[in-house]
Parts: structure tokens; sequence; C-alpha cells
């Protein structure tokens, strides 16, 4: 199985910059949920943007799509 990198709540070119250090194959989340939790597997590298390492996931999933209404 292929480890993957997992980058959680970047933003702007943050990411470019961790992607540089980290690599991938990567997977993009937007924010830090019960989602994205159960898709890391047991050999994945997760890289958080802010926060600590061991924080619980938000209760409610990041939508999927953003739609710009303006």
């Amino acid at each position: 199985m292929t480890r993957c990198v997992h980058y959680v709540g970047f933003r702007d070119d943050a990411y470019l910059r961790a992607r540089r250090v980290f690599g991938g194959p990567a997977f993009i989340h937007k924010w830090w949920d019960r989602r994205a939790a159960r898709e890391i597997g047991p050999d994945d590298l997760v890289v958080f943007a802010t926060g600590e390492h061991d924080q619980p996931p938000r209760p409610w999933n990041a939508p999927d799509v953003e739609e710009d209404r303006g």
C-alpha cells in the first residue's frame, strides 16, 4: 500500500511550501473533520496547517463544494 500525505487546513502558498517538504501523493482536507480522520491509512502522514497533532476532529464535515455566490 502506498503512503499518502494528508494536508489539513492549508491556504494559499503555505500548501506549496509544505508539499515541497512532505511530498505526496497528497489528499487535501479543508479542515480536520470526521471524514478526514476516516480517510487516514495506517501508514499515512497527516500535516496540519495549524493546531496540535492530537486535536479532535470537528463534529461536522467540511462541504465538498463551495459555490461563489458573488
